[in-house]
């Protein structure tokens, strides 16, 4: 009798659900359209150690297969500030930030299709071992790379689920966008 009682609002917001119109994002599996898209898009070289990280875990998301459609051009900037700070002016907490400008750009055409940007910040001890500190500057860099890349390779997927996506106009400035803060 008990389990009647529940199988009677299961069972509605079941039904409920069913109606509200969303759609899965990767329909279709491997073989969706928004899979398809996406293997169709080649990593563009990018600069330095936050590059090489970068271009690892949007090669590991997108898994690029067979001739490229698509090139996709990232420019990031990487920086750290210092925010605690003790009376001696030593640093006792900074602040790793990593922002992305990409732009998805037709591979025959060279015409750009998508233009946004990304980024995400961690926050890291200060300790008295240097070592410890650089080390953990390291692995913040690390989990960045991976939050960005999962940002881009997210917008993008939307981006390719659209019926018809439109080619965005590109902005004047291909500098990659200010960090929180700054002018």
């Amino acid at each position: 009798m008990r389990s009647l009682r529940l199988a009677g609002p299961v069972l509605a917001a079941a039904l409920l659900l069913s109606g509200c119109g969303l759609k899965p994002l990767y329909a279709g599996g491997g073989e969706g359209g928004v899979a398809s898209a996406l293997s169709g898009i080649e990593v563009a070289p990018i600069e330095g150690k936050a590059g090489w990280l970068m271009a690892n875990a949007l090669r590991d998301r997108l898994q690029q297969s067979g001739a490229p459609r698509y090139r996709l051009v990232v420019r990031l900037d990487d920086q750290i500030a210092g925010l605690g700070v003790r009376r001696d002016d030593s640093v006792t907490r900074e602040r790793r930030t990593l922002r992305a400008r990409y732009q998805l750009v037709e591979a025959g055409s060279a015409k750009i299709l998508f233009d946004a940007t990304a980024g995400s910040d961690a926050g890291i001890d200060v300790v008295q071992s240097e070592y410890a500190t650089i080390a953990a500057e390291e692995t913040a860099l690390e989990r960045l790379s991976d939050i960005v890349a999962d940002q881009i390779v997210a917008r993008l997927a939307l981006y390719a689920r659209s019926p018809t996506p439109p080619p965005l106009t590109v902005p004047a400035d291909p500098k990659p966008a200010p960090a929180v803060g700054e002018p």
